[in-house]
C-alpha cells in the first residue's frame, strides 16, 4: 500500500495562492461562496472526576464553554476546484483552579493556574478534481489509525495534508502525512506524542510524523471492509482490518463490527519494542428502542496497544475513562440503549455499559491485574421551537483497577449548534 509522501502535497501557502488566483473571475467566485456553509457550535462542559484512592492530586473539577466557528467554502468552477476552509475555536473558564485542574477543559499554565479564556485558528486549504479532494491544513480526522478527540470544549487538531478519492463506485481512499497536533486544551502545535498510559511505553517519545493510507469498500448495503496501515516515524507501524456487518432480523437490526489492529515498531524504534495484536469487536441486535450490545477485546503480543498521545484509540472497550488496552488484557462488555421515542417521547436516550478486563500486565513487574468501568448516559435532544436541536448530555462512571487509580466521574454537558448560512 504506498504511503502519501509530504512532497506530494502542496504546502498551505501555494494552496492559498492558487485559490486566491482562481477567485479572480466572478463565476469562480459565485461557486466558491454560493456553495459554502458557517455554523456556529456551542459546548458548555461540566466535568467532575473524583479518585477514590491512591497519591497525589484527589480530584479534578471544572467548567468551562466552548464556541466553535466551522467554515466550509464551495469550489470554484472548472475542472480543478480551489476551496479554503476555517475553524475558529474559542474557550472560556467558567470555574477552576484551587488545585482541581487537569480535566483537559483548559490549559494547565506553569504555575499551575488556567487562563480566563484560550482560542487558536485552524486553516485548511482544498483542492477538488472529479471526486478526488486534497486538505492541507488543520483537520480534525475520524479514521482507525488515528481519531481526534472532540469531547471536551474544543476538539484535538492535527495539522499536514489528507487526500481521499471515490473515483470508484463503493470505494475510498485515504491517505496522507500529519506532522503536527494541537491538544484538546491547548493553542499550540507541537510534535505527535506516542500514548504512555500506565507506563506501556517511555513517556514523551515524540514522532515526525505519522504517513498513512487506506481504503473502504462498500460490498454491498449491508456489509463494508475497511484496511488501513500507518506509520508512525521511528516508532511503530499498524495494519488494520475491518469488517462491518449489519442485517434485518425477526423486526430488528442484527449488526456486527470486527476489528483487528497489528502492530510492530519500526525504524529507529525510539519507543523500544512495540509488539500488540488487538483484536477486537462487537455484536449488536436493535429492536423498538431497544439495542443491546456486547464486545470483546483481546490484546496479545509483548506490548499494549499503541496510538497518539491525546487521540481515541480506536478500541470497542475505550469507554469514557478507561481503554482495557494493557499487555495481554482481555475485556468483555455489555450495553443496553434506549430510545425513548418508542413510549411517545422523542428525543430522550439512555444507555448503560458495563466493562471488565483481567490478565492486564503490569507494567515493570511480572504480575498480572484487573479492572470494571460502568458507564450510564442520559441525552434529550430538544426536537422543535427556538431551541431546536438543543442537547443536554448527563454522564457519570465508575472505574475500579487494583493497579491504576480508581475514579469516579461526573459531566453535564449542554451543546448547540446554529447554522449562520
Amino acid at each position: 500500500m504506498p504511503i502519501a509522501s509530504r512532497q506530494a502535497l502542496l504546502p498551505t501557502h501555494l494552496l492559498s495562492l492558487a485559490v486566491t488566483a482562481a477567485l479572480l473571475t466572478p463565476a469562480a467566485q459565485a461557486a466558491f461562496l454560493d456553495d459554502s456553509q458557517a455554523s456556529l457550535s456551542m459546548t458548555n462542559i461540566y466535568l467532575n472526576r473524583d479518585f477514590r484512592e491512591g497519591t497525589g492530586q484527589n480530584k479534578r473539577e471544572e467548567w468551562g464553554q466552548g464556541f466553535l466557528l466551522d467554515i466550509q467554502s464551495g469550489y470554484t468552477e472548472g475542472t480543478v476546484g480551489f476551496g479554503l476552509d476555517a475553524l475558529g475555536m474559542l474557550g472560556v473558564k467558567l470555574d477552576s483552579g484551587g488545585g482541581r485542574t487537569g480535566t483537559d477543559l483548559l490549559p494547565v499554565q506553569d504555575d499551575g493556574g488556567t487562563p480566563d479564556e484560550f482560542g487558536r485558528l485552524g486553516l485548511t486549504a482544498k483542492v477538488k478534481v472529479s471526486s478526488t479532494e486534497l486538505r492541507y491544513g488543520s483537520h480534525v480526522p475520524e479514521l482507525p489509525v488515528v481519531k481526534a478527540s472532540d469531547s471536551r470544549l474544543l476538539p484535538q487538531v492535527f495539522e499536514g495534508g489528507l487526500l481521499t478519492s471515490s473515483e470508484f463506485e463503493g470505494l475510498t481512499f485515504t491517505g496522507g502525512r500529519l506532522d503536527k497536533v494541537i491538544d484538546r486544551a491547548s493553542t499550540n502545535s507541537e510534535d505527535l506524542v506516542l500514548n504512555s498510559k500506565n507506563k506501556r511505553y517511555a513517556g514523551g517519545i515524540t514522532a515526525d510524523h505519522l504517513d498513512l493510507a487506506g481504503l473502504d469498500y462498500q460490498f454491498n448495503q449491508n456489509l463494508k471492509g475497511r484496511y488501513f496501515h500507518a506509520e508512525l516515524d521511528d516508532i511503530y507501524r499498524q495494519n488494520f482490518f475491518n469488517l462491518l456487518a449489519s442485517y434485518p432480523m425477526g423486526g430488528g437490526t442484527l449488526a456486527a463490527d470486527l476489528r483487528l489492529m497489528l502492530s510492530d515498531d519500526t525504524g529507529a524504534a525510539n519507543a523500544g519494542k512495540v509488539d500488540n495484536r488487538a483484536l477486537n469487536g462487537v455484536l449488536s441486535y436493535a429492536h423498538s428502542g431497544h439495542k443491546l450490545s456486547l464486545a470483546y477485546q483481546k490484546m496479545s503480543g509483548d506490548t499494549g496497544y499503541a496510538y497518539l498521545d491525546g487521540s481515541d484509540p480506536y478500541l470497542v472497550n475505550f469507554v469514557q475513562i478507561n481503554d482495557f488496552a494493557n499487555a495481554d488484557e482481555r475485556s468483555w462488555q455489555a450495553r443496553y440503549d434506549y430510545n425513548f421515542a418508542s413510549l411517545g417521547l422523542p428525543g430522550l436516550s439512555f444507555l448503560t455499559r458495563y466493562v471488565s478486563g483481567d490478565d492486564a500486565r503490569i507494567a515493570g513487574s511480572t504480575a498480572t491485574g484487573s479492572e470494571w468501568e460502568r458507564d450510564i448516559e442520559l441525552k434529550y435532544v430538544v426536537q422543535s421551537g427556538p431551541a431546536k436541536n438543543l442537547y443536554v448530555r448527563l454522564r457519570n462512571a465508575n472505574f475500579r483497577s487494583d493497579f491504576a487509580r480508581n475514579a469516579t466521574e461526573n459531566r453535564v454537558i449542554v451543546g448547540y449548534t446554529l447554522p449562520i448560512w
